[in-house]
């Protein structure tokens, strides 16, 4: 069973950088694909990034477009988000999730295998 642990939330001002670290219990270059997900207050969870460990094939939502960027290092079975310009609706739990067992859907939801237990990001203005 795969453990994932995020790490790197915190509180920043708005347009300032945020890195976030999701730590795997086994070899991410395994991976179908991995994912970055965010849940606000009073607010439904929803996908943030994903990428697909094969091909390096990446989504973003349209909201973090051009300022968010996920990436793997399979050396230290880690993925990340780097997040620059901030907003203050970029307030949230962020998880990651990954897919070891390939049954998730295009772009890395449904049938995922971890989830991490999630990192807060407080975004001030």
């Amino acid at each position: 069973q795969v453990t994932l642990v995020e790490s790197g939330g915190g509180s920043v001002q708005a347009g300032g950088p945020l890195r976030l670290f999701c730590a795997a219990s086994s070899s991410t270059s395994s991976s179908h694909c991995m994912a970055w997900f965010r849940q606000a207050p009073g607010k439904e969870r929803e996908g943030v990034a994903a990428i697909y460990t094969g091909g390096g094939v990446t989504y973003y939502a349209d909201s973090v477009k051009g300022r968010f960027t996920i990436s793997q290092d399979h050396s230290k079975n880690t993925l990340f988000l780097q997040m620059y310009s901030l907003k203050p609706e970029d307030t949230a739990i962020y998880y990651c999730a990954a897919d070891y067992s390939g049954g998730s859907k295009y772009p890395c939801v449904g049938a995922l295998d971890a989830w991490g237990q999630g990192t807060l990001v407080t975004v001030s203005s």
